[in-house]
C-alpha cells in the first residue's frame, strides 16, 4: 500500500520545486540547525542555568570547607598556621613556579563565582519575566520567594565580603598590621579590631544561610531528587552548614576572648 508520501497519483496537489542540496535531499529546515556550541545552547536555558549555579555551587562550597579546614591551623600555634600558608604558596612546586597552582586555584574560584553571580541573576529574571503576575495571596507570595531573597541578599554580604577579606589577610591593604610571611599574626591582628571580627560574623551568619538553602537545591537542580532519600538532602545542608559556618565562627570568637593571641 503507497503511503500518502509516496502517492504521486491525480489527487496529489503539486506543490511546485522543492529546494534541494546538491545529492538532491530536502535542505533542513532553520529551527533543525544546532549550534556547533552545545554548552551554549544549554546555558541559555534555565535548566542550564541551574546546572551552571550547581556544578560552581560544588566547587565553591568544597572551597569553603577546605579553607575552614586549613584555618583550623590557627589554634595549633603560630608556627603550624604559617607553615600551612608556606605550603599553600609553594604546593606544586618545584615542578611548577612558586605560587602558580596557588593562582590557577584563584582564578577557577573567581570563574566559579562570577559564573554563579551571572547565572543566578539571569535565572531570577527569566523567572520574573516567566511570572509577571505577582501571587494573589501575598501568604503564598512571601513563601514562594522567601528562599530566592535570602539567596540574593546572602550572596551580595557573602560577595562585600570575600572582597574585604582579601584586601584584610591576602593582599593586607585593609589590615594596618599586616606582615608577609605571617599569616597567623595577620589572622590575630585583624580579629582583635572589634569592627572586622563583627563583620565577620554577620558574613559567616550569611554564608551559612547561603550555603543551607545551596546544598538543598543542589540536588534539585542536577535532577538528584526522590523521596526516599529527600531527609539526607536535608542531613546534609544542615551538618555542612554548621560545620563550616561552625569552625569560621570560632576563629574571631578565639581571638576576642583571649584564646588566640
Amino acid at each position: 500500500m503507497a503511503s500518502p508520501t509516496t502517492d504521486h497519483g491525480p489527487g496529489a496537489a503539486d506543490s511546485g520545486p522543492r529546494d534541494s542540496g546538491a545529492e538532491g535531499a530536502p535542505a533542513a529546515r532553520p529551527e533543525q540547525v544546532r549550534s556547533r556550541f552545545w554548552l551554549g545552547d544549554l546555558y541559555r536555558s534555565s535548566l542550564g542555568k541551574k546546572y551552571a549555579m550547581a556544578v560552581t555551587g560544588l566547587v565553591l562550597m568544597g572551597y569553603v570547607a577546605l579553607h575552614m579546614l586549613g584555618n583550623l591551623k590557627l589554634y595549633f600555634g603560630q608556627d603550624s598556621m604559617n607553615e600551612y600558608a608556606d605550603w599553600l604558596r609553594l604546593f606544586g612546586s618545584p615542578a611548577a613556579p612558586e605560587s602558580s597552582v596557588l593562582w590557577i586555584i584563584r582564578v577557577v574560584l573567581l570563574v566559579s563565582f562570577v559564573v554563579h553571580i551571572v547565572a543566578a541573576t539571569q535565572l531570577t529574571i527569566m523567572n520574573r519575566r516567566a511570572r509577571p503576575q505577582r501571587y494573589a495571596s501575598r501568604r503564598d507570595w512571601v513563601a514562594a520567594d522567601f528562599a530566592a531573597r535570602t539567596m540574593r541578599w546572602s550572596g551580595i554580604i557573602v560577595l562585600a565580603f570575600v572582597l574585604f577579606h582579601l584586601a584584610d589577610l591576602t593582599f593586607g591593604t585593609a589590615n594596618p598590621d599586616f606582615h608577609h610571611g605571617d599569616a597567623y599574626g595577620n589572622v590575630v591582628a585583624s580579629f582583635q579590631r572589634v569592627p572586622v571580627s563583627v563583620f565577620y560574623i554577620i558574613a559567616n551568619l550569611a554564608l551559612g544561610l547561603h550555603l543551607y538553602h545551596g546544598a538543598w537545591s543542589l540536588f534539585q537542580s542536577m535532577g538528584w531528587s526522590n523521596r526516599r532519600f529527600n531527609h539526607w538532602r536535608r542531613y546534609f545542608a544542615i551538618g555542612f552548614t554548621v560545620a563550616v559556618v561552625g569552625g569560621n565562627l570560632s576563629f574571631p570568637v578565639a581571638v576576642m576572648t583571649g584564646l588566640v593571641a
